[in-house]
């Protein structure tokens, strides 16, 4: 069924509404591992479901805000922190890496979705471990031997203790995306300030 193109106040107000559902998912206690302590968050699922449900360029301004906004001085960070020292901590890459996951997600998500009718929550999953492995895991582990000044070899080792809680984030949030697209098919679709013309429509 072919969908309609949103308007451009409701990708905004997508954006901004998923940009806060990100920043409540930071609300649930971190755990610190690894030696460096970087936690254990909920980030990562909400970064990974915001893409799977608003696509491409709605998802990464969603995520894109969300950092600006920590970055700026809210404490919507991981652990309640704030402002530019962020950028300092050995989590740093992981938090950069949320835009450009959320993007990949997003394109990949928009791509399944218009192509394959049946395992529509495998392709998700995959999509989602996409953007993890892609830009979250290898900007994480560069952020983490940058700023806590471990060797590579040793921050990769360090990242391998997220592997198992991203494989399970990833699938919760392929989960709740492919219920919410059953619900509201429509949701994919973006504006066409932010679409190709040759892409005014997704079928689903």
């Amino acid at each position: 069924m072919a969908s309609r193109r949103t308007t451009p106040m409701t990708d905004l107000a997508l954006v901004a509404v998923f940009a806060g559902v990100i920043a409540a998912f930071t609300l649930t206690p971190a755990i610190p591992v690894g030696p460096l302590g970087v936690p254990i968050t909920l980030q990562t699922l909400a970064v990974a479901m915001t893409a799977m449900i608003l696509g491409p360029w709605r998802g990464f301004a969603a995520t894109a805000l969300y950092v600006v906004v920590g970055l700026a001085g809210l404490p919507v960070l991981a652990g309640g922190a704030s402002g530019i020292g962020a950028l300092a901590r050995p989590s740093a890459g992981y938090l950069l890496a949320f835009p450009l996951s959320a993007l990949l997600i997003g394109f990949l998500t928009r791509w399944f979705i218009a192509r394959q009718g049946r395992a529509r929550w495998a392709w998700l999953f995959v999509a989602g471990l996409a953007g993890s492995f892609v830009f979250i895991h290898p900007m994480g582990i560069l952020g983490m031997s940058i700023n806590g000044g471990i060797p590579l070899g040793k921050a990769f080792l360090a990242d391998m203790v997220y592997w198992p809680g991203d494989l399970i984030k990833n699938a919760a949030a392929a989960g709740v995306a492919v219920a919410v697209h059953r619900a509201f098919p429509s949701l994919m679709v973006e504006s066409a300030v932010q679409r190709a013309p040759e892409q005014e429509t997704v079928t689903v």
